[in-house]
């Protein structure tokens, strides 16, 4: 048994094969199209109905699971090569002609949303599925080539790393008759872990622990939100990549994050042509509907090249400010989020100005106002500023976040009084900056955006197999 793939490059010399699949589609009761997920194209199977039960050819509908068996032999028709001279058909199951939702048309994202466990079988999420995983597997080549090693952050977790305060509860308390203490306040002693704890937002900081003991390590697991955000760019659940890296500054650390993007998009450049292809040409055509303004002056693949072969522009925060107070959209009051002051945080749209109209590039924004950034990065000599860098990509905007690390226990000491933040929750934390502390960095990679961006895929509910959503924890 051979995949479809492997054997659309074989040379055609009347071998026996077989092969497993699911029907495209049926044409004239003679030509099976099949594919198995391996690959784009089908294999086109003919059938000699003559020879063939008709009950049998009755089940052989769009979506049905066959097993075929025949010769190898070169096509007839135009568009493939090869093709397959049936000499057996087994049907592995039966699909339901008039129920089965993935008919060969054209159907619209959101239906097929709805059909999350079937919209694989479309030729756009199985080319998007496969892309994410070469993608993935490229992340963990580019690390283990670099000297990195892997480690398993937990998912359960007592600490807030961002300071985000959005996360989702873990709990065993029954929500109908919750012990109390004598306050008033929920008994977490009570409960599973003795503790209030929750599903992570990040392992970033189990993975400075470890950095600290084996110098370079990544994690590469799911990670939580829970924001109230129903837009094309925030999931609840998705994946995160985040190495942390012991002896690395700020500058260091900008090099390995803009290293690392090119090398897993060179990586899908060279092995997916197929499915990029196929992405690139639904990508024109869904351009083409949209009004000039708002089309993307480059295509998916020059978008690709653009990344991989240009250096990245490195401003400062300050500096970026300065440029969007006097820019055009803001003079003219265009942004939603004008930008009168420093300190502002910046958004979206300031975050693409920057990259797709003004440098025409990625950009490194680093140096950004302490007030806006996370309490674990390194403070500036100024007092007012924090060794925080921000990567910005045309069409997504932020794609990574990173600092160098606090190492001096009485600053991190003094950021989490300021900020109230119960010393007791991270005396581990605290710790590595009493034994051994060293300068340290990373950063965090959402995987989603780096799919969206290699895929071209506009909403970031396409690029993940079973979205979470507020409102939509379906399958």
């Amino acid at each position: 048994m051979v995949n479809i793939k492997e054997l659309l490059k074989e040379t055609p010399q009347d071998q026996l094969v077989e092969v497993n699949g699911w029907v495209k589609t049926f044409r004239s009761n003679r030509f099976i199209a099949l594919n198995d997920g391996s690959t784009l194209n089908n294999i086109q199977c003919v059938v000699d109905f003559e020879n063939f039960d008709e009950a049998l050819l009755k089940q052989v509908t769009t979506g049905a699971a066959l097993k075929v068996k025949g010769k190898l032999v070169a096509s007839q028709g135009r568009g493939q090569a090869v093709e397959i001279q049936v000499n057996e058909l087994h049907i592995h199951g039966t699909a339901d002609a008039e129920t089965y939702p993935i008919q060969p048309k054209k159907h619209s994202m959101e239906f097929l949303r709805e059909q999350a466990h079937l919209r694989v079988r479309t030729n756009t999420f199985a080319a998007v599925m496969r892309v994410r995983s070469a993608l993935s597997f490229a992340v963990h080549q580019y690390f283990t080539q670099n000297g990195f090693y892997y480690m398993h952050a937990p998912i359960i977790t007592g600490s807030d790393a961002e300071g985000a305060g959005e996360m989702f509860r873990v709990t065993t308390l029954d929500l109908k008759n919750t012990p109390l203490t004598e306050e008033g306040e929920v008994n977490f002693k009570e409960d599973f872990f003795g503790k209030e704890t929750n599903l992570t937002v990040s392992g970033q900081l189990e993975a400075e622990a470890y950095a600290m003991g084996l110098g370079k390590v990544y994690t590469f697991g799911p990670t939580f939100r829970a924001e109230n955000s129903n837009t094309s760019r925030h999931l609840a659940e998705f994946w995160m990549i985040e190495p942390e890296m012991a002896f690395y500054d700020l500058k260091d650390n900008m090099d390995l994050a803009e290293d690392f993007i090119k090398e897993v998009l060179k990586y899908i450049v060279a092995h997916c042509a197929e499915d990029l292809n196929f992405l690139e040409k639904r990508l024109l055509d869904e351009e083409k509907t949209k009004p000039q303004a708002e089309r993307s002056e480059l295509s998916l693949l020059d978008k690709l090249r653009f990344v991989i072969d240009n250096k990245f522009v490195r401003i400062t925060y300050t500096e970026a400010i300065e440029i969007l107070k006097n820019s055009k959209p803001n003079k003219k009051k265009k942004f939603q989020y004008l930008i009168e002051e420093w300190g502002a945080d910046l958004q979206s749209e300031h975050e693409r100005f920057l990259v797709e109209k003004h440098f025409k590039c990625p950009v490194i924004l680093y140096d950004y106002p302490a007030k806006i950034k996370a309490f674990y990065m390194r403070l500036n000599e100024d007092g007012k500023t924090v060794r925080a860098m921000d990567i910005l990509f045309p069409g997504i905007g932020e794609i990574v976040g990173g600092s160098q690390r606090e190492e001096r226990l009485e600053v991190l000491l003094e950021k989490i009084e300021a900020l109230g933040i119960d010393e007791k929750e991270l005396w581990w934390y605290l710790d590595l900056r009493k034994y051994g502390t060293a300068v340290h960095s990373g950063f965090g990679l959402g995987f989603e955006r780096l799919v969206q961006f290699a895929t071209g895929m506009g909403n970031i509910r396409d690029v993940i197999p079973f979205p979470r959503t507020p409102q939509n924890a379906e399958f």
